[in-house]
């Protein structure tokens, strides 16, 4: 250590005074013998010491004591929940009618790491170090709507957008909210992240229930998909559904097509079933309501979850278990008509069954489609007049940027939208 602070060993010549100034020994007559100083020396060796454990204590970090803490970054979702409460036996049970509105704001802690949603083992939270909550308002259905549309007014092109995030079975309301803030942002996504929680029963004997509460969930999130869809400027509204929250998705999408809405009046966007816990004919039968180009399937074969799924259905096939390498799965992919990604070599942990966010590269692919630029709306602007709850108001292109005049005054009102 003293060699890091004194180099070339100039420690071991703290006194000089026995050198005369070109280094020769002194030729002058000793002075008269004093006894040592002992204190001085003491003092001054203490002294050396502490000087030595500063620096040292500087080269491990403790210098930065005095540096203020990196902030958590924070993450706006807006929550409908179809639960009768957010903790606790409620938090499974269902609202007999209608649903829950809130918006939340998630941090996110520094330390982040993509792919992980950073909780609490025991003990308390830490900002620094952990997911947390930190605020939410509860608002009315009205009031819901109206706050996403001014969240989107202002914004330009993609950012326009809404990522609707369907959680599957056995994922509690904390879980579903934090893995949406965790997805979108690691994903980057600059649109607008809207959070749709069902009452999925955590036991894995509650399979058979956790469907029959997917079932009744599946009018509020049709219900949810038209509202969104009538939002004054909105992009376009991107799904995002996990394992059984794809079954749910694809039935509230059926619901919509047959009721003549099949791409939510152009505004649906991209469509992610990740992990797809949907027997193989069932899905046939959805999506011959529902245009496949809009359908990304997420596959992995080595998926325990949807093995286990397959042995309670009776052995039938599920879709996010489908092998693009074995050439009959990949015919049934093709003759769908859907775009799949085989997440097998990205699986992560014993189950895999969450690698579409647990693994990075899988993120990251989510965040690179559903912010694919769009050239037909590239420019495009979010405005709302003075009264951002009226669904009257309407998008209009922002007008092309007018040749270089050589007027030096161009008439009131040149280059603003008509």
């Amino acid at each position: 250590m003293c060699a890091s602070i004194f180099p070339n060993g100039r420690d071991h010549n703290l006194n000089q005074s026995a050198l005369s100034r070109d280094g020769l020994p002194r030729v002058s007559p000793r002075p008269p013998a004093q006894a040592p100083n002992i204190a001085g020396r003491l003092c001054f060796m203490f002294s050396g010491c502490a000087l030595v454990l500063v620096s040292g204590c500087a080269s491990i970090g403790l210098s930065g004591l005095g540096e203020p803490a990196v902030e958590p970054r924070s993450v706006s979702i807006f929550v409908e929940s179809t639960r009768k409460g957010e903790g606790g036996a409620a938090s499974e049970a269902a609202l007999q009618t209608g649903a829950r509105h809130s918006l939340q704001m998630i941090g996110v802690p520094p330390s982040h790491a993509p792919g992980q949603v950073e909780r609490p083992a025991f003990g308390s939270e830490d900002p620094q170090r952990h997911f947390i909550a930190r605020s939410r308002r509860g608002l009315d259905e009205t009031a819901f709507f109206a706050e996403l549309a001014s969240h989107i007014s202002g914004r330009i092109g993609a950012n326009r957008d809404v990522l609707l995030y369907v959680h599957g079975f056995n994922t509690s309301y904390d879980e579903a909210r934090f893995r949406l803030a965790q997805i979108a942002d690691d994903a980057r996504f600059g649109g607008v992240a809207v959070l749709y929680t069902w009452p999925a029963a955590g036991r894995l004997l509650d399979y058979g229930a956790a469907k029959e509460s997917a079932t009744i969930a599946r009018d509020a999130l049709s219900k949810l998909l038209h509202r969104l869809s009538e939002l004054p400027d909105i992009g376009r509204v991107h799904i995002l559904a996990h394992s059984m929250g794809a079954w749910l998705t694809m039935e509230a999408l059926r619901e919509n097509a047959i009721s003549g809405s099949p791409d939510l009046n152009g505004k649906l966007g991209d469509v992610m079933l990740a992990a797809p816990d949907i027997d193989l004919n069932v899905f046939r039968q959805q999506l011959a309501r529902v245009d496949p180009s809009h359908v990304f399937v997420l596959v992995a074969s080595n998926d325990r979850a949807l093995s286990l799924s397959r042995t309670l259905a009776g052995d039938r096939p599920r879709l996010g278990a489908l092998d693009p390498n074995n050439p009959r799965d990949r015919a049934a992919l093709e003759e769908l008509g859907v775009k799949a990604y085989d997440l097998s070599r990205e699986s992560t942990g014993l189950i895999g069954h969450g690698t579409y966010a647990n693994a990075p590269q899988a993120v990251r692919t989510i965040g690179a489609q559903i912010a694919e630029q769009r050239p037909q709306d590239a420019n495009v602007q979010a405005v709302l007049g003075e009264k951002p709850v009226d669904l009257k108001i309407v998008a209009v292109p922002l007008a092309p940027l007018a040749a270089p005049s050589t007027s030096p005054n161009p008439p009131p009102g040149a280059g603003l939208p008509r």
